[in-house]
């Protein structure tokens, strides 16, 4: 069961059983400060086990005074000027406690001395079955397919075609890596048209196809549209104990805002993510 994507007042958030969460993605001013209060109601109501808020850095004092933490932040995240907050608030001591902070520090540190790695290194594809594409709604069935193969659960219906369908018609643009007529890795570019920020997200690649950097390359032509589009800021949230992901956006340039503690079910677990960022 996916989490359902509601107004709160005049505020955006996605609630559900899966994450075991609510997840506040745009506040709006109006609805601050009297928002922390709603969020709590709603959480206790479902007994959900946390609360996950991204907001304006000048909105925080509130959530800060009401037991939020901040697990991270993106500067200039809005229209290239205000910072971004990411804060969780806990309703069960089990899910603030990081079971893998251990292997999620190695494979920090691990990423961060591969920084600028690719963009020093960056091979041009120079084979002709090989292509990126941004794809058409064609494409949907077969991309519903490998992600199905890649992930046992995801935060979001991308198992379904007709969800890529609608995305792709509001503000998703999804890049594919082409072999042979065929999808072999595909990642998005979801997009706030409105505040100039775009999440790199839902990478996959087939299992057979890994070991080929396929990752980077689609970032790599992901961000220059993305600043041809006048995107200021992108960024990801990728799994912490990935060290593919991390790796990736650090050979990238990206640079590390934090971690949000077990915030999210991916592959089966409530699992940590990090966040990296760069500016375009």
């Amino acid at each position: 069961m996916y989490d359902k994507i509601e107004t709160l007042k005049n505020s955006i958030i996605h609630h559900g059983p899966s994450n075991n969460r609510v997840y506040l993605t745009k506040l709006s001013p109006q609805d601050y400060p009297e928002i922390t209060n709603s969020l709590d109601n709603l959480a206790i109501k479902n007994k959900y086990t946390k609360i996950f808020a991204k907001i304006p850095a000048g909105l925080k004092q509130a959530f800060l005074e009401n037991d939020y933490i901040q697990e991270a932040c993106i500067p200039k995240f809005y229209k290239g000027s205000e910072d971004a907050i990411f804060l969780g608030k806990y309703f069960s001591s089990d899910r603030k406690i990081e079971a893998n902070q251990e292997s999620i520090d190695k494979i920090l540190a691990l990423a961060k001395t591969k920084k600028d790695e690719w963009l020093i290194k960056k091979k041009p594809l120079n084979d002709d079955s090989c292509k990126i594409i941004v794809a058409s709604t064609n494409y949907a069935s077969e991309m519903s397919s490998v992600y199905k193969i890649v992930f046992e659960s995801y935060p979001f219906p991308i198992h379904e075609p007709e969800y890529l369908l609608e995305t792709m018609k509001t503000h998703i643009k999804y890049f594919c890596f082409i072999e042979n007529n065929k999808i072999i890795s595909i990642a998005s570019s979801e997009m706030d048209k409105d505040n100039k920020n775009v999440e790199m997200t839902d990478f996959a690649t087939l299992p057979e196809y890994r070991g080929r950097s396929l990752a980077s390359y689609l970032l790599y032509q992901m961000e220059k549209e993305m600043k041809e589009l006048s995107f200021h800021t992108a960024y990801t949230i990728a799994r912490a104990i990935s060290p593919g992901m991390n790796i990736t956006f650090a050979k990238l340039g990206y640079n590390y805002a934090g971690t949000l503690t077990n915030n999210t079910n991916i592959c089966g677990n409530l699992e940590s993510m990090n966040i990296w960022y760069k500016h375009l």
